[in-house]
């Protein structure tokens, strides 16, 4: 296994209004892998983002687990673009190295899925982050919230916190998604599909 890092971004909006949003579902998937991983969030030098480095956990044979980098950015979500590919450089991170945890509208709450590529399903986050890379080829650990009910406008929707049913289950569901970010690093995108993708719910 290279030793070359990943780069891994939670999005959401900045300030306590918006965190418990539906929005930024993905920065709470990163406050939980930082736990895990024993990683403090610093303000970044270069980049607009609090990001801090370290390992996930230890390989067989005792040999010391991928270097990560975690980042939230700090601007709103449509411009999140450019500190994704601030810190891509920074630390020396390829896009296929580069993975984003997204909340995303077109899966059911309690679901989730991974791809690498593709289109960014009207996801403004995405759309600034594949403009900012020059490329669609990141890793994206998308995390179901739900279509809006009735003709709630989308962008309401993710604006809003979760209902009390769902935040009975939201910590199962933001558990799951960094179990799948961190199956992606350490066994590859296709083991994570095969393992999270076979899934019809709880």
């Amino acid at each position: 296994m290279s030793d070359n890092p990943w780069l891994v971004v939670g999005l959401g909006n900045p300030g306590a209004q918006y965190a418990g949003n539906r929005h930024n579902v993905g920065q709470m998937v990163l406050d939980l892998l930082a736990q895990r991983a024993g990683v403090r969030f610093s303000r970044h030098p270069r980049a607009q983002a609090v990001a801090g480095e370290g390992r996930l956990g230890v390989l067989p044979g005792g040999r010391p687990g991928p270097r990560l980098v975690l980042a939230k950015p700090t601007t709103y979500m449509n411009v999140s673009g450019g500190p994704v590919a601030t810190l891509a450089a920074y630390y020396g991170v390829d896009a296929a190295h580069v993975l984003v945890v997204h909340d995303e509208v077109d899966i059911p709450f309690d679901t989730i899925k991974l791809k690498a590529g593709g289109g960014e399903g009207g996801h403004n986050g995405l759309r600034d982050i594949t403009k900012a890379l020059g490329t669609k080829d990141y890793v994206r650990v998308r995390v179901g919230v739900g279509r809006p009910p009735g003709r709630m406008d989308t962008a309401d929707h993710v604006l809003r916190d979760f209902s009390a049913a769902e935040k009975k289950d939201l910590p199962i569901l933001i558990d799951d998604a960094a179990d799948a970010v961190e199956q992606v690093i350490i066994e590859g995108l296709l083991a994570a599909q095969g393992r999270f993708h076979a899934r019809t719910g709880r």
